[in-house]
């Protein structure tokens, strides 16, 4: 099957007004921009055909040429990640077998849990799009919970049924455990891992479906999926030693400089 990676990229973040370009040092003390990090964790993935960064903005455009990548510019009417990877794979002209989206704020996520997705999607024909969890550790349960006690919009949770359809994703830590855990703990909380994988009908048709309440209150593109019915299917990967966060908010950046640091990122 062909693969198309898009990493969707917008300038006007409301929590982060030009994160993209954000600036992460890695273990060597080599600064790399954000779009740059997820990037080349995209081109680590095996088995992909592409790899494209879309925005609508000419300063991340101008980044993305210059570190080698491949620019896809898309309109500025974009609500959110999958409408962009929508519109990119249309302006490619469509014909890949499977679009992953890889948001531009995950430079964390590692290459298994990209092929572990695609692998999950192509063995379950009834779904029409794939997205990873993680089983948190105490430690990621903790960090969780201090973001919303600070009134932060940390990392996304996920809840799901036993065939790993979604159930729900929220910003919120769901679901609640009165238990307290020690940084080494596995906990029943899942940490949503911000990369998905479409069918290309089921992501052309997504720009035309209605915005429901769910999406409009807690910002999640994928619930849109959900609300209209459609089936989501939650692939569990292994950090396998790895530590995994997003960048959401300026706060982040030394949480994840720290991280790259201790697994010797460059």
């Amino acid at each position: 099957m062909s693969v198309l990676i898009a990493i969707p990229a917008r300038f006007a973040s409301t929590r982060y007004p030009g994160k993209p370009l954000a600036e992460l040092k890695g273990a060597t003390g080599q600064s790399l921009s954000l779009i740059e990090r997820s990037w080349r964790a995209a081109c680590a993935v095996n088995e992909v055909d592409r790899v494209v960064v879309a925005t609508d903005d000419d300063r991340i455009k101008d980044a993305a040429e210059a570190f080698g990548a491949e620019v896809v510019m898309t309109s500025t009417e974009c609500a959110n990640g999958t409408e962009r990877c929508a519109e990119a794979h249309a302006a490619l002209g469509g014909g890949f077998d499977i679009v992953v989206n890889l948001q531009g704020d995950a430079p964390l996520t590692p290459h298994w849990f990209i092929e572990s997705l695609v692998q999950g999607l192509i063995s379950a024909p009834d779904a029409e799009i794939a997205t990873p969890v993680l089983r948190c550790d105490g430690a990621t349960l903790n960090a969780l919970l201090a973001d919303r006690k600070a009134d932060r919009v940390g990392g996304t949770t996920a809840v799901f049924a036993t065939d790993h359809s979604a159930m729900y994703f929220s910003k919120e830590v769901v679901p609640f455990t009165s238990k307290r855990y020690s940084e080494t703990d596995m906990t029943p909380v899942f940490h949503h891992v911000g990369v998905y994988a479409y069918r290309p009908d089921a992501l052309a048709a997504y720009p035309s479906w209605p915005t429901g309440p769910l999406e409009q209150l807690e910002g999640l593109e994928q619930l849109r999926f959900m609300e209209n019915g459609r089936s989501v299917l939650c692939v569990e990967v292994e950090a396998n030693g790895r530590e995994f966060w997003e960048l959401n908010n300026p706060e982040d950046v030394p949480k994840i400089e720290s991280m790259m640091e201790k697994m010797g990122l460059e």
